[in-house]
């Protein structure tokens, strides 16, 4: 029995294993510690499919392990944290604060279509899990290192209950968003690729954890300019 067939899936339980630590510890009240885990978590995420390329092991197991593991990490703890962050917020929301957990149904179905849907191998069709993942875990963060009066406007209960619709909606939209994979290293191909990660070392430079969600919103709008630009063209 070959060894090197199991590396990518050892890498992927460590991925879920990863990701269920972070959901006993954020229930446990620290929620602003998930974020830590999401990113453990993309980095294994990351070796996993890396490790099965250069060995050449590809396996439908994998393939679904990845998913199940991608669906605790970054669909139910992504969910728990603006979860909890909610109801610390709202103490008497009551069944009101349950609304983000819709964020890990939503990712149970953006995983799942991502499965089956033969379009996404040069681009994404709706926001990816990590990405939203690391949107939600690091709004806290955001929520701490803004003035007083700003932080009230974006802790505000509602404005977290509408982040929570609105992605989940992004999740599974028909909207194409950028893959960051280069086939090659041209500027007119690449263009947009290089801008996001020309904004994502400055904002996580001076913004560090807080410079998440203004990432994942550039790549959002990027993405949308992206397809603008394509759409011209075609037309």
């Amino acid at each position: 029995m070959s060894i090197k067939r199991h590396i990518p899936n050892t890498v992927t339980a460590l991925n879920l294993l990863t990701g269920i630590i972070g959901i006993l510890t954020v229930a446990g009240g620290n929620y602003r510690s998930g974020l830590y885990f999401i990113l453990i978590a993309a980095v294994f995420d990351f070796l996993d499919g890396f490790l099965a390329r250069i060995l050449g092991v590809h396996s439908e197991i994998g393939k679904q392990l990845d998913s199940l593991a991608d669906m605790v990490t970054f669909g139910v703890l992504p969910a728990l944290i603006l979860q909890q962050f909610l109801a610390a917020s709202w103490p008497e929301g009551g069944y009101w604060t349950y609304i983000p957990f819709l964020i890990g149904i939503f990712s149970a179905f953006r995983l799942a279509k991502f499965n089956i849907d033969t379009r996404q191998s040069d681009q994404f069709i709706g926001l990816p899990t990590p990405a939203n993942a690391l949107f939600m875990a690091s709004w806290p963060f955001l929520v701490a290192a803004s003035p007083e009066t700003l932080a009230e406007v974006l802790g505000h209960p509602f404005l977290l209950i509408g982040i929570a619709l609105l992605f989940s909606y992004l999740l599974v939209a028909e909207i194409p968003l950028i893959a960051l994979k280069f086939k090659d290293f041209g500027w007119r191909q690449n263009a947009f690729r290089y801008a996001i990660i020309a904004l994502s070392i400055p904002a996580l430079l001076i913004g560090q954890a807080a410079g998440f969600p203004f990432i994942i919103l550039s790549y959002i709008g990027l993405s949308v300019a992206a397809n603008l630009r394509h759409e011209r063209k075609q037309g």
